[in-house]
């Protein structure tokens, strides 16, 4: 799927977690596991500027690490060291700002020069921006603005002044839109608390080592699904269907087409289709027929001429409702749905494609429309009806 037709954030800030997991779980020493990680976040970090990520942050060690055992912090601390020169081959190469947040005290003067060096040889890119947070704590950067503040005897200060004695001043894009933390952990552990207001959370569960640029494309898919609504009004399309007419039109163009009643089975698809995506008189004609066409060549078992014809059917919901959906994977989804059987999994994932809303989001409506065709496939179609309206009530509550 290409990224054009997508809403890809701005911001997406990383969070390194997993890497003694990984070590551990193949015998290795805990800073192999940070080799690792390194390496995979260099390349994920390059690729998010592929896919059109303006800034991109990596908390790499927070204020709280120096806990660890001195050896580890001394490898880890050489790591970087290291990785500066491999970054910044690759940042003065591709035009990428580069900026260090957190405290620099502590750190070894080595790194900090080097950092520094980058910094200011890169301080007039603006096309990318890399943030690496090394030394970084949420609250100390809280703290150490107001102590900026303080020294500058400011006497009363606004949103936009604090901004500017935050670590990410003067960037462009300062607020994360998309936090991506690996190896299941659910917690932000304060990074960049007051540029993380609106951020959306993504949890993966890998090791970091095992987080790629595929796994990243997957986060920026389900991000894109999201209605950001950012406390105000949704400008997006609603669905205004009623739930129990669109149950009962959908057990009955099932029941007709079981039967090979071929008008009345078009007859009720094309009431279905008007009445699900609230489509015009003729466009539910149109989008009808392609629906009838995918569901007969489904009953054939012809996926390819079935895909075909479901293509057509998103082209025309995609475009009348504005939905930023993709016709192919839609239809590829749903003839994998059909193929191999309503899997709650793949139901999941063909929801959330097709209505642009997160995987999450649609673990009740696939649960519900699981336990439907379960009451279809025995012939219970008083309780395939019950499960139906749920289905569609769930459905409605996601995009109404």
């Amino acid at each position: 799927m290409g990224m054009d037709k997508i809403s890809v954030p701005k911001h997406i800030a990383l969070i390194l977690d997993g890497n003694r997991r990984w070590a551990r779980a193949r015998g290795l020493k805990p800073w192999e596991g940070h080799k690792a990680g390194l390496e995979a976040v260099i390349e994920v970090a390059k690729a998010s500027r592929d896919f059109g990520v303006h800034t991109f942050t990596i908390w790499a060690f927070s204020t709280e690490n120096w806990d660890r055992s001195q050896q580890e912090i001394d490898k880890i601390m050489d790591l970087f060291d290291k990785a500066m020169d491999e970054f910044r081959k690759d940042l003065i190469t591709n035009q990428v700002r580069f900026i260090h947040l957190g405290r620099k005290d502590r750190l070894p003067a080595k790194l900090v020069a080097k950092m520094a060096r980058i910094e200011e040889e890169t301080k007039d890119f603006d096309e990318h921006t890399l943030n690496l947070a090394l030394d970084y704590g949420g609250k100390d950067e809280i703290v150490r603005a107001t102590n900026k503040i303080l020294e500058n005897s400011l006497q009363k200060v606004d949103e936009k002044i604090f901004e500017s004695y935050l670590d990410t001043a003067g960037q462009p894009y300062p607020y994360v839109d998309l936090f991506i933390r690996t190896s299941g952990e659910q917690r932000t552990s304060g990074l960049l608390p007051w540029q993380m207001s609106y951020a959306e959370m993504y949890w993966e569960l890998d090791h970091l080592p095992d987080f790629s640029p595929v796994k990243l494309k997957d986060a920026i898919l389900d991000y894109s699904c999201r209605r950001r609504r950012f406390g105000g009004n949704d400008k997006e399309e609603h669905l205004k269907f009623n739930p129990k007419v669109v149950a009962k039109l959908d057990l009955e163009w099932r029941h007709a087409l079981d039967l090979h009643q071929d008008e009345k089975f078009r007859d009720l698809i094309i009431r279905y289709v008007k009445e699900h995506y609230g489509l015009s008189k003729e466009l539910a004609k149109t989008a009808g027929v392609e629906l009838a066409k995918a569901l007969v060549y489904g009953k054939k078992e012809d996926w390819v001429e079935a895909k075909k014809a479901l293509e057509g059917l998103y082209e025309i919901i995609g475009k009348t409702l504005g939905l930023a959906l993709e016709p192919k994977i839609v239809a590829s989804l749903e003839v994998d749905l059909w193929r191999d059987g309503h899997e709650e999994r793949k139901m999941r994932k063909l929801l959330a494609e097709k209505f642009r809303f997160s995987d999450l989001q649609a673990s009740k409506s696939a649960h519900l429309a699981f336990l439907a065709n379960e009451e279809i496939v025995k012939n219970n179609f008083t309780k395939a009806r019950g499960y139906l309206e749920k289905f569609y009530e769930a459905l409605k509550e996601r995009v109404a």
